[in-house]
């Protein structure tokens, strides 16, 4: 026993030499080998003073650059660290400082063989019990799912914030089924053209394996259409394969809140959720309040199925969920009011659908109405005023009476009561186009007695998907035919003397690339295909509900801080909205930027979206990009540009893309991709 706890010593010390401790907590950087000879990179956050025991594992796999992210990663990870867990934080093969040619796009199988391996090595090390547990947000947080899907038999439980089971409809590439440009896609390709830091080794290695690989965002905008290729990683085709128990944590302001109740509903293994009202960030960090210390039940999850221990967690409810007393619209909300509910099952039964039927005259009631038909031209460039959800079905948004204005709207008198909405709102709609192709866009809106508009939910669908999202056909002419768009789940409580509105139309751009014919869309109203939408009302719950601590400060580390107006967000904001009524032109420029400082120099970061269309030729649509990185290691200056131009007519897309590498001003390497994709029903 001695001989073993003398080995186990000498191993913990070569480990922790180099290492950076801080508040008790030491960072220390490792390469965990593949079987093919690459190594990929790992932070090991461990209690300073572990002394030859041995911990559970927690880990975070994602190819976001693990060592620019450490000052920002550090205060998340302190928590856990602090409460007996060892965090892995490891960068995906061909980013950050891993080795190896970069992924061929997203949750590929090479990434996920590859985590099999770090999983299995980090529970064979000394420092180890053998239990591992996978979290994450985001790319984080599907890949726990995606991994948990694997069942490689280390992996014991997971936690996955604001993630997906469904690669096509849900992610950022094909939103609802329909084309999407999204300012990530563009900003993650420069970053994986970027070598690992503080080195930013520039070799012919280097540029083979990262800086001339094929751009993702081409990789995708050539799968239009569901079937294997998103098959290859989406839950939703066999929600048997999860057989760990699996934590969900959403928030109605992210576009990632549907897969919650659908996992809830069809996956068997031990199951727990939470949603609240956050957009696409960590609860702790949540603003506008209310933040919750999510971290002390992630605590408890892992201590029941990692270490054993009975602390009842499983004995609550499966499922809480914050229901919003709904707001005023804006994008400068300053606090989301509501209260907290619990749920033992999903669907729940204290929620039961009720019909509103679409009028003739613009109203929406329970009763039936005689037959009757609404037309509406299409104008591809409404959608700008979606405002913070310009982008996905996600974040705050401000009023919406311009995009209301044009479109078919449908609201009940004032109401007599409250209405508690909670669960996805379906609407069943009878459509006609004078177009092969043409969507249809659904919004769910609050409009108070002094006639503010605010977006609680929305969605949209492709009507060539109306059969089949692999096997899409195009729209005869005129012909009427059922379409079902379920909106993204949602709670709200729409107040009494407020209108319930629903309002349709076939556009919302920029989130949506418009379809290239001009045309007329009919809505029927009324009779045995009439139109209407099923709205999910609450009851109250038997269950009550839960309380959540309040976020725990998060430590900082030293030589980590945002410069220049705070750190680059990955999401880029609009900016401004430009119409002009001689060419019927709009343009919508996005912009995001920043900085940040680390112990061995600098990073900025600018990124400039311009998304043009025109009313008066649909077909003819451009995305226009420049994004630039650029690190400031002492007298060396390295850039990284991207520049895009993505746009159609009516047959195809045109995508060209340059990438461009300079050192203290001089060109190093410059590389155009430039192709034409046949558009596919999109």
């Amino acid at each position: 026993m001695r001989i073993v706890r003398l080995s186990v010593f000498f191993v913990l010390t070569a480990l922790f030499a180099g290492a950076q401790t801080h508040e008790g907590i030491t960072i220390k950087e490792v390469f965990i080998p593949m079987s093919d000879g690459i190594k990929l990179a790992a932070d090991l956050y461990l209690p300073e003073n572990l002394a030859g025991g041995k911990l559970p594992v927690l880990l975070e796999y994602l190819p976001y650059r693990k060592d620019e992210g450490r000052g920002r990663r550090f205060g998340l990870y302190a928590y856990f660290v602090k409460r007996g867990y060892i965090i892995a934080r490891v960068d995906i093969r061909g980013t950050g400082n891993s080795e190896g040619e970069l992924i061929p796009y997203e949750y590929s199988e090479i990434e996920q063989q590859d985590g099999e391996v770090v999983i299995d090595w980090l529970a064979k090390q000394a420092f180890s019990t053998g239990e591992i547990g996978m979290f994450g947000i985001s790319w984080g947080g599907f890949n726990s799912i995606q991994m948990a899907m694997r069942q490689p038999p280390a992996l014991k439980a997971i936690i996955a914030l604001m993630a997906t089971d469904d690669m096509y409809e849900d992610d950022v590439h094909f939103m609802d089924g329909m084309m999407h440009i999204d300012a990530y896609e563009i900003g993650q390709d420069l970053a994986n053209a970027m070598p690992g830091a503080p080195e930013f080794k520039i070799d012919e290695k280097y540029f083979a394996n990262r800086f001339e690989t094929t751009p993702w965002l081409l990789q995708y905008k050539k799968q239009q259409r569901d079937g294997p290729f998103w098959d290859r990683a989406s839950l939703n085709r066999d929600y048997g394969l999860i057989k760990i128990p699996a934590f969900l944590i959403g928030g109605w302001y992210d576009g990632y809140r549907d897969a919650i109740p659908r996992m809830l509903e069809n996956i068997k293994s031990p199951l727990k959720a939470m949603i609240g009202p956050w957009n696409h960030t960590f609860p702790n960090w949540a603003d506008p309040p209310p933040a919750i210390e999510w971290r002390a039940d992630a605590v408890r999850w892992f201590d029941h199925w990692l270490k054993g221990a009975d602390n009842g967690i499983m004995d609550e409810p499966r499922f809480a969920a914050f229901i919003r007393d709904g707001h005023a619209p804006g994008t400068n909300v300053k606090e989301i009011t509501g209260s907290w509910r619990w749920e033992n099952n999903w669907p729940s039964p204290q929620v039961a659908d009720k019909r509103y039927y679409l009028q003739q005259a613009g109203g929406l009631a329970e009763r039936e109405v005689v037959s009757s038909k609404k037309s509406l031209n299409y104008v591809p460039s409404v959608g700008p005023e979606a405002g913070g959800s310009v982008m996905w079905w996600g974040d705050w948004s401000p009023d919406q009476g311009r995009a209301d204005s044009l479109s078919m709207v449908f609201e009940t008198e004032p109401l007599s009561e409250d209405v508690t909405v909670f669960g996805f709102p379906k609407a069943h709609l009878s459509v006609s186009a004078n177009a092969p192709l043409a969507h249809w866009m659904v919004r769910l809106n609050d409009v108070s007695p002094a006639g503010q508009v605010t977006l609680v939910t929305g969605a949209g669908a492709n009507g060539t998907h109306r059969q089949s999202a692999a096997d899409p056909t195009p729209i005869k002419k005129n012909e009427v035919f059922p379409l079902k768009v379920e909106l993204h789940f949602t709670s709200w409580t729409f107040k009494k003397g407020h209108r319930i509105r629903v309002a349709v139309n076939n556009a919302q751009w920029p989130m949506i690339w418009p379809t290239p014919y001009t045309f007329t869309s009919t809505l029927y109203i009324g009779g045995s295909n009439g139109s209407g939408i099923d709205l999910p009302v609450a009851g109250v719950s038997p269950w009550g509900g839960p309380r959540f601590p309040d976020p725990e400060e998060s430590p900082k580390l030293s030589g980590y801080s945002s410069i220049e107006g705070g750190t680059n967000s990955g999401f880029a904001e609009v900016d401004n909205i430009m119409r002009d009524p001689k060419t019927g032109t709009t343009t919508v420029k996005l912009t995001n930027g920043g900085g940040d400082a680390y112990p061995w120099g600098k990073i900025f970061y600018d990124e400039k979206i311009s998304h043009i269309v025109n009313d008066r030729d649909p077909a003819r649509v451009k995305v226009e990009s420049h994004y630039q990185v650029r690190a400031e290691v002492g007298s060396r200056k390295i850039a990284w540009e991207g520049i895009l131009l993505f746009e159609s007519d009516q047959k195809n897309f045109y995508y060209t893309y340059t990438r461009k590498l300079t050192e203290n001003g001089k060109l190093l390497r410059t590389k155009t991709w430039k192709e034409t994709i046949k558009r596919d029903f999109q």
